[in-house]
């Protein structure tokens, strides 16, 4: 498996109010995905994101598509925050 880079990080707010992340590639992001996404936000485009992730990461599918799922996942969470260096 291989750790791809986001062309654009993804800024996403952590449980802690007012404390952003900054999601440069896709081992972070699946990372975030199993290990601290909040069971009640586990929702269908998780799952996808969870997914995409480990596609990307075995190159079955493009990082692009990798970070569009995981900004998906972040919306329907309601955690995003944007794009970018925060």
């Amino acid at each position: 498996m291989r750790d791809e880079q986001f062309d654009v990080p993804v800024i996403i707010e952590t449980e802690r109010t007012g404390r952003f992340l900054t999601v440069t590639g896709t081992v972070q992001a699946a990372s975030l995905l199993v290990d601290k996404w909040p069971q009640a936000k586990r929702g269908p485009k998780y799952r996808s994101a969870l997914k995409a992730m480990m596609d990307a990461m075995e190159q079955r599918r493009t990082v692009g598509t990798a970070r569009r799922a995981f900004t998906a996942a972040a919306r329907e969470a309601h955690v995003f925050v944007g794009e970018g260096r925060h």
